[in-house]
């Protein structure tokens, strides 16, 4: 850039001996190009899944890591302004999704007293005709909604909507033919609108109305099938236990859930293990992209009501985050108390025991830190990518546990507390390699100085840091060329 502005500066003098007027002007414009050039593009259109079926991808096939937040209910419970500066946040920390409720409730209710719904009837929303983003009476509910998503798409992030939330269904709130008609609504009010995802469901059982689920997913796909579409499950389940040979869905969605190993007393007792759900996704047929849209909230209590429970720290995010991610998922999505309620400052203590003002909360550890896996898994071929469990002799179980993954060219491993890394050489993918450790709480990878010792065919290698949990890792082998 340098040499570009140098070479017009001494055009534009020698141009001035000649008397020409105007050189000023054209190393403006030169100047206003290059910035124009350096600014991101972030036109968005609709994600689509990859060729192999396993990730997401953008239109011109490139790899789109999810990785989101929820902001569930930020469309209650924030002004136009504080949207803007929560989307701004999350767009510098590299989110490029928020998981937000449409409805949280049948007689839902912004911060502008703008009611959603004629008689809580989903069939009926209340539509003004008008100038949506002016401060007059003519801005509605919706055109609330619609600020949010376009400020999103401007920042290029996808918003991923729950049309309604579960226990209105289950309260008996919406009927089959108020969903479909519901759907159509939806649908056709952001046919045009790029960046849109929707979410079914919404913490909540699918064996439970399932022709409620079914007539939203169907109405969904058949007036938006350009757009993709989930379930989001009740807390320790997966839209595979219900939808996964659905046509409206498009990927697969698990809720890990807030509880401890002790906590989980469900039949399938994965208790911290969401990486049991992937792999459970993994081997489904047909193939289908599957992540945890709702692991532990940092910020919240273990098990959500006891809150003299310890609270879920940045540590255990990341290895959730991890843990899914290198078992084979297509992204991951983050969550803070303070922040999934949008709690304001100066208020009274918030669900979940949460004092915390939402704004604060966005600078939490964990949130400054979900940025490092995508970053990592984008700076390597994406879509050859597999979980790789034969790679670890000494895998492990519960937080001893350690995933591996492998692509083209590269493998990966992940310890959530320090423990020794043992590679069994047989199964790598190549033979001479490069190694790693990438620090998820910086981002920052240094090479391993030390060769790793080698007994038989097993490499050793030794983070560094005493073996605790949190001293987490990732052990990056690449291939020699």
């Amino acid at each position: 850039m340098m040499n570009r502005k140098f070479k017009l500066q001494s055009l534009c003098f020698l141009i001035s001996i000649l008397g020409v007027i105007g050189c000023q002007e054209a190393k403006k414009n030169t100047d206003e190009k290059e910035t124009a050039e350096a600014v991101e593009d972030t036109t968005l259109t609709p994600l689509k899944i990859s060729d192999n079926q396993r990730f997401f991808a953008k239109e011109d096939g490139k790899p789109f890591f999810w990785l989101g937040d929820t902001g569930w209910l930020m469309f209650n419970r924030l002004d136009r302004e504080e949207i803007k500066k929560y989307i701004e946040d999350r767009k510098a920390k590299d989110y490029n999704v928020i998981q937000a409720m449409v409805l949280h409730s049948l007689d839902a209710v912004n911060v502008y007293q703008d009611t959603a719904l004629v008689d809580k009837n989903v069939s009926e929303p209340i539509v003004t005709e008008g100038s949506k983003f002016s401060d007059s009476l003519a801005y509605d509910f919706w055109d609330h909604i619609d600020y949010a998503i376009e400020t999103a798409e401007e920042h290029g992030i996808y918003m991923a909507l729950v049309p309604v939330w579960g226990n209105n269904v289950k309260d008996g709130g919406v009927t089959k033919e108020q969903a479909q008609a519901y759907g159509k609504f939806l649908a056709e009010r952001y046919k045009d609108t790029h960046n849109i995802i929707w979410l079914n469901g919404g913490d909540t059982f699918g064996n439970e109305y399932t022709d409620v689920w079914n007539a939203l997913g169907e109405s969904l796909d058949q007036y938006n099938p350009d757009k993709l579409i989930t379930f989001h499950p009740r807390g320790r389940h997966d839209s595979s236990d219900w939808f996964h040979d659905a046509s409206w869905l498009d990927f697969n969605m698990f809720q890990s859930g807030h509880r401890t190993y002790a906590q989980d007393d469900t039949e399938r007792n994965y208790g911290e293990d969401n990486w049991r759900y992937v792999r459970t996704d993994y081997n489904l047929k047909p193939v289908k992209p599957t992540l945890d849209g709702e692991p532990s909230y940092e910020g919240i209590p273990y098990g959500l009501h006891d809150t003299l429970q310890p609270f879920w720290k940045a540590p255990e995010i990341r290895r959730y985050a991890y843990w899914s991610v290198f078992e084979g998922a297509a992204g991951f999505t983050y969550g803070h108390s303070a922040v999934m309620q949008m709690h304001p400052a100066g208020g009274e203590t918030g669900a979940y025991g949460n004092k915390k003002a939402w704004d604060v909360a966005l600078d939490d550890p964990g949130a400054k830190q979900m940025q490092y896996i995508k970053q990592l898994m984008l700076e390597y071929p994406f879509f050859s990518r597999k979980p790789d469990s034969a790679l670890v002799s000494n895998q492990g179980e519960r937080y001893d546990y350690m995933p591996s993954t492998s692509g083209e060219g590269y493998s990966m491993v992940y310890t959530y507390n320090g423990r020794n890394i043992e590679i069994n050489a047989r199964n790598l993918k190549f033979k001479d390699f490069e190694a790693s450790w990438y620090d998820p709480r910086t981002g920052e990878k240094e090479p391993v100085e030390a060769k790793p010792e080698k007994a038989g065919d097993i490499y050793t290698f030794d983070p560094a840091g005493e073996k605790e949990d949190g001293n987490d890792w990732v052990l990056i082998l690449e291939e020699k060329e």
